[in-house]
C-alpha cells in the first residue's frame, strides 16, 4: 500500500503523522526564498545547536568498466538507494547527520549523537503527501521508529 491510499484510508491518522514528522510549512504569501537558500539556513542552525548536517545526493549514475568492453552499469548514490524499486518507495532526506544527545539513568553524563534528517523545501512549500513527498514521509517516519529525529520542513529548525 502506498502512503497516498493509506492517507485516504485514514485521513486523521496521516495528520497526526505528519505532526510526528514535524511537517513544518507556511502559507502561500510567505516569502519565495528557494530550497537552497532554506537548506543553508537550516545547515547553520543545526550548527548553533551543536549538530552536524550533509547534504545527501541521491541519483544514480553510469559507469562503465576500465578493464573491459562491458556493457556501462548504474552506479547508484545516497542513503537508502540501493535499488530503483526501493527508492520507488522510500526517498532520503536532502540533510543527514548528527546531534548530540545526553543520555539518562545508565548513561548519565554520556553524550550520543543521534541521526537527524531533514527533508529541506522551499519557502511557499505546501505539504501534500503526494508523489516524491510520499516517499520522503516513509523515510521520516522509519527514522522516528528508530530513534532519530526526521523533520520535513521550510522554517527554521528546532534541534
Amino acid at each position: 500500500m502506498t502512503y497516498n491510499l493509506w492517507a485516504q484510508r485514514h485521513p486523521q491518522a496521516a495528520r497526526e503523522l505528519e505532526d510526528m514528522l514535524a511537517v513544518v510549512q507556511t502559507d502561500e504569501s510567505s516569502n519565495d526564498s528557494n530550497e537552497a537558500q532554506v537548506q543553508q539556513q537550516q545547515r547553520f542552525q543545526a550548527a548553533q545547536a551543536g549538530a552536524l548536517l550533509w547534504r545527501n545526493n541521491v541519483g544514480a549514475t553510469p559507469a562503465k568498466c576500465q578493464n573491459c568492453n562491458a556493457k556501462q552499469r548504474p552506479v547508484r548514490y545516497g542513503l537508502c538507494n540501493d535499488s530503483p524499486a526501493i527508492n520507488s518507495r522510500i526517498k532520503s532526506a536532502d540533510l543527514v547527520g548528527l546531534r548530540p544527545v545526553i543520555i539518562t539513568s545508565e548513561m548519565v553524563g554520556k553524550t550520543i549523537g543521534q541521526f537527524v534528517s531533514v527533508e529541506s523545501k522551499k519557502q511557499n512549500w505546501k505539504f501534500t503527501g503526494k508523489g516524491r513527498e510520499a516517499g520522503q514521509a516513509a523515510w521520516a517516519a522509519l527514522i522516528l521508529s528508530k530513534g532519530g529525529f526526521a523533520t520535513i520542513s521550510n522554517k527554521e529548525l528546532e534541534l
